[in-house]
């Protein structure tokens, strides 16, 4: 007698029998199923809450945040600046070619309009500035010769000298003398200075856009040689007289004139360039940029020389120029319509519309044919008339071939079993399915 074959262990059997079901589901095809629920309290919810995601999109996503557009932010600019006026101090007239620095007409300028004076120096010894530390002394003992301080005016010899005024000493230095501090000069020249007009030129270019414009409008009356700059009535006349500006900016003429600031033309080319380059205006906003409250730091002022030579000796008049700085801004944002609208809505949709669905084609209709099996289970082929007999024992005759139109599009659906040939009963349309299951009278008749 043969011997009995040993059985599989147990967790292997099981283990098997997982493989074969995972294999078998891997293959399986699922498709979704659709319940249509009459209830109107969940229907109203259900609405609702679409309405509340179609709000989202259409009122904040669309028009508050634009999100349907691609932008582009700092816009490649170039600024160009022209002053003119006269003005006139105690002691001189002053025109453009004194008071603007520097006089290229770029981006960043300064306005003087009030400087301190230290005239005719010449390179020799003369006594330190009281303001310098350490500065002071009694005794030639409080000054170490040949030091050099780095906030001083000059290399120290080492004397104890008297002071311009008064009867302070301080170290006597070596440089440019007298100091500063010993026979500067004041002189104001803010009294015209308000009606300084300015030119600011400005053009920008979206790249990204292929998109340009200038702040000018393009007239050749002699519309710039006679107008101002007006936000209603003449936007595209960017002349701004300086008092307009420091107003503008919320400051006091005559103070800033004194003590210096920083004044910020922030120029905001904001454009929707689906419209139409009319529309893209630039905007003009005006504010202090320095911080006027903080004393260390407030105020604007430079200091430069002028050369020239006196009975051979070099000579030179010092200058603390206080001015008003101009510094132009400009901001912008580009936006156009998304690629992915255009390519949606304009050129491409025909080729999604190719592109998802089939046509399917089959010249006769078999019970044994599987591409007409597949297409009714999918939904891609018509339901064809059934010729259904009353008598349920009569048989019925075979249908004739079914034609299919190579035109036929796959868009038409419908959810029919498949068809035999024989003495079956026909399946009915769905409409008559739905009708016969609810009906207990069909139920009892079949």
């Amino acid at each position: 007698m043969a011997a009995a074959e040993p059985k599989p262990p147990a967790g292997a059997a099981a283990a098997g029998r997982l493989a074969r079901g995972c294999w078998s589901a891997f293959w399986d095809y699922e498709t979704p199923k659709v319940i249509v629920v009459k209830n109107r309290r969940l229907g109203v919810v259900y609405r609702a809450v679409q309405l509340l995601i179609l709000l989202y999109f259409v009122w904040y996503v669309f028009i508050v945040q634009k999100s349907y557009q691609d932008s582009e932010t700092g816009p490649e600019s170039s600024v160009i600046t022209k002053v003119k006026g006269i003005t006139f101090s105690e002691r001189k007239v002053w025109d453009v070619e004194e008071y603007v620095k520097p006089p290229e007409g770029g981006s960043v300028f300064s306005i003087i309009t009030r400087i301190e004076v230290t005239p005719s120096q010449t390179l020799g010894t003369c006594p330190e500035s009281v303001r310098v530390s350490n500065a002071s002394c009694d005794t030639d003992e409080d000054c170490v010769a040949e030091r050099l301080d780095m906030l001083g005016s000059g290399l120290r010899t080492g004397r104890c000298v008297p002071y311009y005024q008064g009867s302070a000493k301080t170290c006597e230095v070596w440089g440019w003398c007298p100091v500063e501090d010993g026979a500067s000069v004041s002189q104001f020249l803010g009294k015209m200075a308000p009606n300084f007009t300015i030119l600011i030129k400005n053009s920008i270019h979206y790249p990204k856009f292929q998109f340009s414009k200038g702040n000018i409008e393009h007239r050749k009356d002699g519309y710039l040689k006679r107008c101002t700059f007006d936000e209603v009535s003449d936007p595209y006349c960017p002349i701004f007289k300086l008092g307009f500006i420091v107003e503008q900016a919320g400051e006091n003429f005559t103070e800033l004139a004194h003590t210096g600031g920083v004044i910020g033309v922030i120029i905001n080319w904001d454009c929707d360039l689906d419209l139409s380059a009319s529309k893209c205006n630039p905007k003009y906003s005006f504010r202090r940029l320095d911080p006027k409250h903080v004393p260390a730091s407030s105020g604007y002022n430079f200091r430069f020389a002028k050369y020239y030579k006196v009975n051979g000796s070099a000579t030179r008049t010092l200058i603390k120029a206080y001015g008003i700085r101009i510094d132009v801004i400009v901001h912008g944002q580009g936006s156009f319509l998304c690629d992915w609208i255009l390519l949606t809505f304009m050129n491409k949709n025909k080729v999604y519309s190719h592109k998802k669905f089939d046509k399917v084609c089959t010249p006769r209709r078999s019970s044994g044919s599987w591409p007409v099996t597949l297409a009714l289970v999918l939904g891609q082929a018509p339901p064809p008339p059934c010729p259904c007999s009353a008598d349920p024992g009569q048989s019925l005759a075979a249908p004739p071939p079914w034609p299919c139109p190579a035109s036929a599009p796959s868009e038409q659906m419908a959810d029919t079993p498949e068809q035999t040939v024989g003495p079956e009963l026909c399946a009915s349309e769905p409409s008559r399915q739905d009708s016969t299951l609810t009906d207990p009278r069909g139920l009892a008749q079949l």
